[in-house]
């Protein structure tokens, strides 16, 4: 165990790539880097701690993590980088040949990051743990929001599906969970810190308590009792997994928002066969229809991969077709990457790089058509807002409870209130709502 005498006086930037679990995960390395004396940087500071957790989802990811490590090296030559994530946990070896850096810790390695830092300070040797991904078992918990206003639970880390485009069970390792009791505590701790609205994220989240013996339906209600805590709202999550049990209890309920994030990942049944996914089309839409008459208001977004191999031109017309019928919100889109040591590898049918971002800028092109249409139908209506600190001189920012991103002058004093606004006209972009604040 390393004295924490050692961090005296440092500093440390933070710099996180990639999905909400990853944002959870570095709030929570912060707060014990905070507990052992490591302040945070302040502006025009030099850091002597640089802590950048990664994500590898695509070979763009891994660019990106790449030139991060390298510009912060360039801009802080004497820091000492810790790196951890997909990344770090996939590619350790080249992350380990990066300038600069001190640590490359794997997934659940995150809680002892203060020990390898330690040992590099002392021995000035850099520190590198990784185990196999089978070897993955540790379930780290997670809750908390950084300089955000909303909190993020984790309550689950890891995969047991391995689609076959993806590296992900690679990287985090098997599905585990924590307790729901171990959840409710955190969520508690969240409410007595002034929490009001908690994310739930996790990779695989309807998967969780699949060892323990819980499910995911009892967490929800369980966290539906935590008094203090006004709004939750559910990440991704698998539609096989996201039970009409769940959607009518969230429906029933006044703290879990109308507010769902699905993977679909393509339109096509033949596609989604190829990329080994766990359900079908048909499915798909009982879902969407299925929110829909619970929670008429629900934003709905939808994730979706375009230009995997097999998906030939009359495939990605037949996603296109199936996407634009969906009463949905709004729709992420990803381009296909090749993953070394996946199972798409395998596959025929590659896609050209040229087709590939036609076939994005057609699905952006679908998604901000059902961003506006959907936005549309609320102009004029009153919505209560969840407001978020913004710099000064900017109006106040914030999302409905069915996560319509709103601007209003509001007094700082609001910030972490839940207020009533009207909402007045869509942005020029479609990107958000000016509103009105009521009284």
């Amino acid at each position: 165990m390393t004295d924490n005498s050692i961090f005296t006086d440092k500093t440390v930037f933070y710099h996180s790539f990639g999905c909400k679990l990853n944002f959870a995960e570095t709030s929570t390395v912060a707060a014990e880097f905070a507990g052992a004396g490591i302040r945070r940087v302040a502006p025009g500071e030099v850091p002597d701690i640089v802590v950048i957790n990664t994500c590898s989802v695509t070979e763009v990811a891994d660019k990106k993590c790449r030139q991060a490590i390298h510009s912060l090296h360039r801009r802080y030559p004497d820091a000492a980088i810790v790196v951890t994530g997909c990344y770090a946990q996939l590619k350790t070896d080249e992350v380990a040949s990066l300038p600069g850096v001190a640590v490359v810790a794997g997934q659940d390695k995150k809680d002892r990051l203060l020990d390898f830092l330690g040992t590099w300070m002392e021995t000035h040797q850099q520190q590198v743990d990784v185990p196999d991904f089978k070897d993955i078992e540790t379930f780290i918990p997670s809750c908390a929001r950084g300089d955000r206003t909303r909190y993020f639970l984790k309550v689950q880390d890891g995969c047991d599906y391995w689609c076959s485009y993806c590296t992900i069970p690679r990287a985090r390792g098997r599905s585990r969970s924590g307790t729901i009791a171990s959840m409710v505590e955190q969520a508690r701790k969240a409410a007595a810190e002034g929490g009001r609205e908690i994310v739930i994220t996790g990779v695989n989240i309807g998967d969780f308590g699949r060892r323990t013996g819980e499910t995911f339906a009892d967490l929800v209600r369980a966290l539906d009792e935590v008094e203090g805590i006004e709004r939750y709202r559910i990440s991704s999550i698998e539609p096989n997994l996201l039970t009409d049990e769940i959607i009518d209890f969230c429906a029933a309920s006044k703290r879990f928002m109308p507010h769902f994030h699905v993977p679909l990942q393509c339109g096509s049944d033949e596609v989604l066969r190829l990329m080994r996914r766990r359900y079908d089309t048909a499915l798909f839409r009982h879902k969407m229809e299925k929110i829909r008459q619970a929670m008429p208001d629900a934003f709905i977004g939808v994730d979706l991969i375009v230009g995997a191999r097999g998906e030939s031109d009359e495939l990605f017309r037949e996603s296109y077709e199936f996407c634009k019928s969906l009463d949905i919100s709004r729709l992420h889109v990803f381009v296909y990457s090749e993953r070394p040591g996946t199972r798409a590898l395998e596959l025929d049918g590659a896609v050209s790089p040229q087709a590939k971002r036609a076939r994005s800028n057609r699905m952006l092109e679908l998604s901000e058509e059902k961003l506006r249409e959907f936005s549309g139908r609320f102009i004029g209506t009153v919505r209560p807002v969840l407001l978020e600190h913004t710099r000064p001189g900017h109006p106040m920012s914030g999302f409905t409870d069915n996560y319509l991103k709103v601007e209003v002058d509001a007094p700082a004093r609001l910030d972490n209130t839940v207020v009533n606004v009207r909402l007045d006209r869509l942005s020029d972009d479609g990107s958000f709502i000016h509103a009105t604040l009521l009284p």
